[in-house]
């Protein structure tokens, strides 16, 4: 028993890796169990206040995961707070704990704290010479300026991650990566080019065994087709992505928008009944996101479908609650 011996520092390096493998397993609540031990164990001598910051930093992580996103900006405020004060080398940890700040502004839709974070972040990476952390960053810096309605400079920030990738070798990574630029390509009307990136995307997933990335790449090779309506194509690969991500409530983000895919496939095809079950637990998932702007998509979809069947009472309520939804987040 490692804590039986008085070992603290091998005690709480233990609970913060195993912590951090679980984390990735999409265990979120045993991670959490594990950081709030390791909390417990660092705030003692020998411990020092960095020590503090990662376990802080991992805390946050987590609580993104779990959509609980502003419990995950606290922390991370914490986290880079004790950091900064603590008079040792951690620019790595800085920018790590920025650019995971950033992704909770992006979540929040405060797009100009977003673009603030992950500049400071990859101005911390470039200054350590450390291809990972750059790497990482870029990516973050691409979709943030993706939702700025920057397609162009989104597209030369993902380039410059993918560069870096593949000089590391990092298959999964590079997955991701390779799963947004093809989202790029759809949005500067190239659907054929966004396919390519795509199957390379699930392809290289695949080499990587990752399901996850394997199921981000589906999932937009479903969204590809809905725009090239082929319906049923669409409807294949939505059903797939779902299946591969069962279970994953750290993926809602991706699980949502495969349900809504789904359920315009179906209502394409005739299928209403169909339709409006996936857009229901689209709609579900939306919510546990507690993402007013992503619930405002389901609603719309719903109201198409309502109209589709001729109950414009029930369309116009639902969209309604859409165009609400969308004032609330605008303002």
């Amino acid at each position: 028993d490692v804590a039986a011996t008085g070992a603290g520092e091998l005690e709480a390096r233990l609970l913060s890796g195993e912590a951090w493998a679980r984390m990735h397993m999409g265990q979120l609540r045993e991670a959490l169990d594990l950081l709030a031990r390791a909390r417990t164990v660092t705030q003692h001598e020998p411990f020092s206040d960095l020590d503090r910051a990662e376990i802080l930093y991992r805390l946050g992580v987590c609580r993104y995961r779990l959509s609980s996103i502003s419990t995950a900006i606290g922390l991370l405020n914490e986290a880079y707070a004790v950091a900064e004060t603590s008079g040792l080398p951690c620019d790595a940890l800085r920018s790590n704990i920025l650019a995971y700040r950033s992704r909770c502004y992006r979540r929040q839709r405060d797009l100009e704290a977003a673009r603030e974070d992950v500049e400071r972040a990859l101005e911390l990476a470039q200054s350590l010479d450390d291809n990972t952390t750059v790497a990482n960053v870029y990516v973050q810096a691409s979709l943030v300026s993706e939702r700025m309605g920057h397609w162009v400079l989104a597209r030369n920030y993902a380039e410059r991650a993918k560069s870096l990738y593949e000089e590391l070798n990092d298959q999964r990574y590079l997955a991701g990566l390779l799963n947004n630029l093809g989202g790029l390509n759809l949005m500067l009307g190239k659907p054929e080019e966004a396919i390519e990136y795509l199957k390379s995307s699930y392809s290289t997933a695949l080499d990587a065994d990752s399901k996850e990335e394997a199921a981000q790449a589906t999932g937009s090779l479903a969204a590809v087709h809905l725009e090239l309506n082929d319906y049923e194509q669409a409807e294949r690969f939505a059903r797939q992505a779902l299946s591969l991500l069962e279970g994953r409530v750290d993926f809602l983000h991706e699980i949502g928008p495969s349900q809504l895919v789904l359920g315009r496939a179906l209502m394409e095809q005739g299928r209403l009944n169909e339709a409006e079950e996936a857009f229901k637990t689209a709609d579900d998932s939306f919510e546990q996101l507690s993402s007013a702007s992503h619930r405002a998509r389901a609603w719309i979809a719903m109201g198409d479908l309502a109209a589709r069947r001729g109950d414009d009472r029930t369309a116009a309520r639902h969209y309604r609650n859409a165009a609400d939804a969308l004032q609330d987040v605008r303002f």
